[in-house]
């Protein structure tokens, strides 16, 4: 058994420097652990009111765009036709096929979307917001960016929605979700009464970072304390505008940008769709155009 001796571990007095090596390891344990916590505690900061964050809407807080989801509510409503659904249809579908913004074809959905409303008051569009948000949009919510801006009110801080969809429907699902308030495209109205025209341009690219940098302004924040978080390349000029940029769920141009400026990531799709960034608008197209033929189907049915 002798020769089995190695096998038995020997016992023996911790010396005084093994004694330091211990008690410097748990130490440094200790410190780092305190260290990790601290920098997942630092942002946001509690209580810092020179600080807020401003979240882009669609397909970053909430799956889908909510200007088709709120169409899809006024059509139920019989606001416009079928021909005008369809016509919308086609053209949220080749701005996802395209990638690009071309300025004849984004004036030419401005007009149909303005022609819907024209004529409807403010406040009928508002209440209708309510429900239409009931039915299309509450169940489309990330939950992973409602805990980010959860985390930066339980700081303390404002949080904004920054959006081209209409300050009508921004503002309604701002209030749902407990925000401080939204930033979006402002519809012309005259005694309450829609005119069908815009005030000034759609709350797109850059007119997103002037928005928000005139809002910080009022407001007396200091934008290099302050979050954004979007899913777009075309809100990069947003997010360069802050000190804590954040691609959520990114199109392949913003992650690339994100990766080459080292801003946080976070996607809350499923890893097939995460990692084939080009398919969901493809998919998405897929959606739009089969819904619309249903919809063309059954409209045609109960004729």
């Amino acid at each position: 058994m002798a020769a089995l001796g190695w096998l038995t571990p020997r016992r023996r007095s911790a010396t005084a420097r093994s004694v330091l090596a211990g008690e410097a390891s748990a130490e440094a344990a200790r410190k780092t652990s305190q260290d990790v916590s601290a920098q997942e505690q630092q942002f946001p900061v509690q209580g810092d009111d020179k600080a807020a964050a401003f979240f882009d809407l669609d397909n970053t807080v909430m799956q889908g765009a909510a200007l088709f989801h709120f169409g899809r509510g006024l059509y139920k409503r019989k606001f416009f036709e079928t021909r005008d659904l369809a016509k919308f249809a086609w053209q949220q579908a080749w701005f996802r096929l395209a990638g690009v913004e071309d300025p004849e074809h984004m004036q030419d959905a401005r007009d149909s979307a303005l022609s819907i409303v024209k004529g409807h008051r403010v406040s009928e569009l508002m209440s209708i917001g309510e429900e239409i948000y009931d039915e299309y949009m509450a169940e489309r919510i990330w939950p992973g960016t409602r805990a980010l801006a959860q985390a930066h009110l339980d700081a303390g801080q404002k949080v904004w929605l920054v959006t081209a969809a209409p300050v009508e429907i921004a503002t309604v699902i701002a209030r749902r979700l407990g925000l401080t308030g939204a930033l979006g495209t402002v519809a012309e109205s005259v005694d309450g009464v829609y005119t069908g025209r815009l005030v000034g341009e759609p709350l797109h690219g850059p007119a997103k970072a002037e928005a928000v940098r005139a809002l910080a302004v009022a407001e007396g924040l200091d934008l290099s304390r302050c979050a954004a978080y979007s899913d777009s390349h075309n809100d990069i000029p947003m997010l360069s505008l802050v000190g804590h940029p954040y691609a959520i769920n990114p199109d392949a141009k913003l992650r690339k940008h994100a990766r080459a400026c080292d801003w946080r990531l976070r996607d809350y799709r499923t890893a097939r769709k995460a990692a084939k960034v080009g398919l969901p608008a493809a998919a998405g197209v897929g959606a739009v155009a089969g819904g619309t033929a249903a919809a063309i189907a059954l409209h045609r049915r109960r004729r």
